[in-house]
């Protein structure tokens, strides 16, 4: 019986030259990570096997060669190229593994426990290939187990660290160093361990083969093969338990990923929301002013959606919404994103696109829009209006861009709506689209401090004696003077600010009129106009009734002045509206009447005092004119259903007369009188009761 010996320095060698194959092999592998085609990253791939492979069987037969063994022995060629297999299919895999994107635990211990068995493998087909004269080669079978142990834990600890730092930028050189050791100190391990655990006999001396299992080897020698073994496993399990807190670090990141993922998701319709859109054209609008490349933005807004909820409910509103983003989406080419922004709201971004190419876009979204869609057994048909504006041409930032959309899609809706408009650059229009915006962000403060007057406009009998007042709205911009409520009507509407506004209104004119009525002057009654979206407000009979009762206006004192649109829109619940304001003993007039779509039919029906007939039925009023021929059978028609008939817009005494000859009761317009605030009104009109 014999045990093995070594030559230190070939020792020392063997681990070296693992250590440095190792080194070549891992730079090599770097390589992989770098963008190539995939048929030569598997070259590569196979390449970055072999050399590792190479590593262990060298590594080995450099052991084998630091080793004292008998003479006259040689090597089996076969087995010896079949254990250089081994090696080369177990690295192989173990490169394969290191590139991965992942490395879940069960791969990772599948892993190590295939490379090591490979690394072992090879040792002992390699030791079976080894012929020595007369001697027969035995092994102690716990430290056959223990060279596998450690083949296996140092394979686990290798992958583990090749793939935690795979991606390092810092010290990337001591990285491939630390890999290469502690791959090189595997191999050198399973194959000294593996040594250690054969022992050579004599052919003749099969009496003490038969009693080696009883033997014990060198206290010292297991000790140190036991403490290597168990810092090696030690070392693997912490290897997997970091992998596992590792895993549950990128799980926990996943999640917050999809939370933020859906925090710039529209729950509606899955597409990227208003939230999205702003960090989104932060990063794109850079690019674009480093590439000098235009970006359009083309902003889609739906024609009567409202109506599509009112006529058949919101469930088939969002579905409809729902049903448009999947017909568009379809039609996104590369560099293009759309994009809910509220509502029936959307944004086509198209990157790098010419206004022939962005108007080809929108035409085709028209197209797509006006397909019929099929929801909940209806047909429900809708269009479109859109905006187009350019990144940097129309807006050097978002809110500009959407500012300048906006007004090119209102545009559109001007136009008949179903069509799409480019923004213009022109002064003009940039001057309005801007003086609108700022006049609607300062409405906000008018309301809140209360910048508004009213003037109030004399209305005449036929005698040209004062018969009641209009309350007109004055808004006393601190910059830009008394502007008229055209300026700022369409603004106080989109935003609601009108019912603050209108109530404001109201309860100036109840205060007027009881001042009046102190002073003894004969102004009564005052008109007010109610806008549309106040005239349906919840609160406006109760509102009235506390104004009433708090000023002790007088029945009769007070007129509301509806438009004829407004009255006929929802024509039952005006109804049901006039007869609780008529019970508070305010009087009713229909304005502007004339431009609307009502008839007498609905007139009749309706609980109203006074009927306005529109301006533009007076401006090109003359003798024998089809406006008097219409007038007249306006003004007999009231009169017969006990209307009394007031004429806007009187500025010549030709219409005054005609009117009068007509049969037009109440006169009202600049040839009588204009609207005036209150102290000029008082010593224009010195009317007393």
């Amino acid at each position: 019986m014999s045990y093995m010996s070594y030559d230190s320095n070939l020792v020392i060698g063997s681990v070296s030259a693992a250590a440095i194959i190792c080194y070549v092999a891992i730079s090599l592998e770097q390589l992989i990570f770098k963008q190539h085609a995939a048929h030569i990253k598997k070259i590569m791939l196979c390449i970055c096997g072999m050399i590792f492979g190479f590593a262990v069987w060298a590594m080995h037969f450099i052991g084998m060669l630091a080793c004292h063994l008998p003479e006259g022995y040689s090597f089996d060629l076969s087995l010896t190229i079949i254990s250089y297999i081994i090696a080369a299919i177990a690295s192989t895999f173990a490169v394969w593994l290191t590139t991965r994107d992942t490395l879940p635990i069960l791969r990772l211990i599948l892993g190590a426990m295939l490379m090591g068995l490979g690394v072992s493998g090879m040792h002992y087909v390699g030791m079976m290939g080894l012929n020595i004269p007369d001697q027969i080669l035995y092994y102690n079978i716990p430290l056959v187990v223990f060279s596998v142990l450690i083949a296996i834990s140092g394979s686990g600890l290798s992958f583990w660290l090749a793939f935690k730092y795979k991606n390092t930028f810092h010290h990337k050189t001591l990285y491939k160093v630390a890999v290469a050791f502690m791959i090189a100190f595997t191999i050198s391990g399973m194959h000294y361990t593996g040594m250690a655990a054969a022992i050579l006999y004599p052919v003749g001396d099969m009496l003490h083969a038969t009693h080696y299992g009883q033997e014990r080897q060198d206290v010292l020698l297991f000790t140190i093969i036991f403490v290597t073994s168990l810092v090696l496993v030690s070392a693997f399990s912490v290897a997997i338990l970091e992998k596992r807190l590792e895993e549950r670090n990128l799980q926990l990141l996943q999640a917050n990923k999809e939370l933020e993922s859906l925090a710039l998701q529209d729950n509606l319709t899955k597409l990227p929301n208003r939230l999205f859109l702003v960090e989104y054209t932060d990063a794109l609008f850079l690019q674009s002013k480093e590439r000098k490349s235009k970006i359009a933005l083309i902003y889609i807004d739906l024609d009567r959606f409202k109506s599509v909820n009112d006529a058949f409910g919101h469930h088939v509103g969002d579905e409809l919404l729902v049903k448009l983003a999947q017909r568009l989406y379809p039609l996104l080419e590369e560099g293009q994103k759309l994009i809910r922004i509220g509502g029936d709201e959307f944004i086509l971004i198209a990157e790098k696109v010419n206004r022939a190419k962005t108007e080809q876009i929108a035409d085709l979204i028209l197209q797509k829009i006006q397909d019929s869609f099929q929801i909940s057994g209806k047909e429900i048909n809708i269009s479109a209006s859109i905006g187009v504006v350019f990144f940097p041409d129309n807006g050097k930032s978002l809110q500009d861009l959407l500012i300048n959309a906006d007004s090119a899609m209102m545009q559109s809706k001007e136009q008949g709506r179903n069509t799409f408009s480019v923004y213009s650059n022109s002064s003009d229009q940039q001057l309005l689209s801007r003086s609108q915006s700022k006049l609607i962000n300062d409405l906000y403060k008018a309301v809140e401090d209360q910048q508004f007057i009213l003037f109030y406009q004399p209305k005449f009998t036929s005698n040209y004696q004062i018969c009641g007042v209009e309350a007109l709205i004055r808004w006393k911009h601190p910059t830009l003077g008394l502007l008229a409520p055209g300026m700022f009507i369409d603004g106080a509407e989109q935003t609601g600010l009108i019912i603050r506004m209108g109530y404001w209104a109201l309860e100036q004119a109840c205060m007027q009129m009881r001042e009046w009525e102190e002073k003894q002057y004969a102004f009564g009654p005052i008109a007010v106009n109610l806008s549309a979206v106040q005239f349906e407000h919840k609160h406006l009979i109760e509102s009235l009734e506390k104004l009433i009762n708090k000023y002790n206006v007088k029945r009769g004192n007070l007129i509301i002045e509806i438009t004829e649109s407004t009255a006929m829109h929802h024509i039952s619940s005006s109804i049901q509206t006039f007869e609780k304001l008529r019970n508070l003993g305010i009087k009713l007039a229909i304005d502007d009447f004339g431009t609307g779509h009502s008839s007498f039919l609905y007139l009749k029906d309706l609980p109203v005092d006074e009927l306005k007939i529109d301006r533009e039925f007076i401006r090109n009023l003359s003798v024998g004119s089809k406006e008097e021929i219409i007038l007249e059978s306006i003004i007999q028609l009231a009169i017969r259903l006990g209307l009394i008939v007031t004429a806007e817009g009187v500025e010549t005494e030709q219409q005054a007369e005609i009117l009068k000859r007509l049969g037009c009761q109440q006169l009202q317009g600049y040839l009588l009188g204009m609207p005036l605030p209150v102290d000029r009104l008082e010593s224009c009109y010195p009317v007393f009761a």
